[in-house]
């Protein structure tokens, strides 16, 4: 079945109240990247709280890392937040010069991945936000684990819900449910503008490695995926 805009919202809906994402009045980041997952998050958060019973508010915010990005890419997601009703806000940063220029990392991922986190936690600050939503779908859960497990030895994944103590920030993961294909799938029914990824390491890191192992062991495994994710459901719902 095509992912429409009622079942996203659907599963979006279902996850939020199964791990208790939302409280009255609360204010939410989504991080926008620009990119399938979080233009599909934003637009489902945006149509839930239309008729969502506990209300709240959104705030979309994009952290440029200042790796070609262009300002119309910029207008083309503050066109796109505006016609949800959702306020955008732009940061820029220097987060690709220290990482690339300056630092020469050979393996940058983790060190974006913080700084990025970094900025936004402390936008959302600004903005008198309590929670951020990330845009991480079922697929992003499993291979996590999976990266965890063959790279580090650890059986371990970040869940749908994360008190972050320093900040006081909570961060939520509404697309638990939601499988990337029908992510796909959505964007091109919706014609939503996604925008390529400028990063030089996009489609060059350990996850898409993975990715990649997971699709490939279908055919010898076909019902792997499907296990790994009663895993997590089973590590999360604290019954491992």
């Amino acid at each position: 079945m095509s992912m429409d805009t009622q079942r996203l919202t659907g599963l979006i809906r279902q996850c939020i109240q199964k791990y208790g994402m939302i409280a009255p009045e609360d204010r939410i980041a989504v991080g926008l990247s620009g990119g399938k997952d979080s233009l599909t998050l934003l637009t489902g958060l945006s149509k839930l709280r239309s008729y969502y019973p506990i209300p709240f508010e959104l705030h979309a915010i994009h952290v440029d890392v200042g790796a070609g990005m262009t300002e119309e890419n910029i207008r083309t997601m503050a066109d796109f937040c505006a016609s949800l009703n959702v306020p955008f806000h732009h940061v820029r940063t220097e987060i690709y010069q220290i990482v690339f220029e300056l630092r020469k990392e050979k393996n940058p991922c983790s060190l974006c991945a913080k700084l990025r986190k970094g900025a936004l936690n402390q936008k959302a600050l600004e903005l008198g936000c309590s929670k951020i939503a990330y845009a991480h779908h079922k697929d992003d859960f499993i291979e996590t684990l999976m990266m965890n497990l063959m790279l580090e030895g650890r059986c371990d994944c970040f869940p749908p819900v994360t008190q972050l103590d320093r900040t006081g920030l909570q961060v939520v993961r509404p697309m638990f449910f939601i499988d990337e294909r029908d992510v796909t799938g959505f964007t091109r029914r919706m014609a939503l503008p996604v925008i390529k990824n400028p990063c030089p390491a996009d489609g060059r890191t350990r996850r898409q490695d993975v990715k990649e192992f997971i699709r490939h062991s279908r055919a010898t495994f076909p019902d792997a995926r499907k296990n790994l994710f009663s895993a997590l459901m089973l590590m999360f719902d604290g019954t491992r």
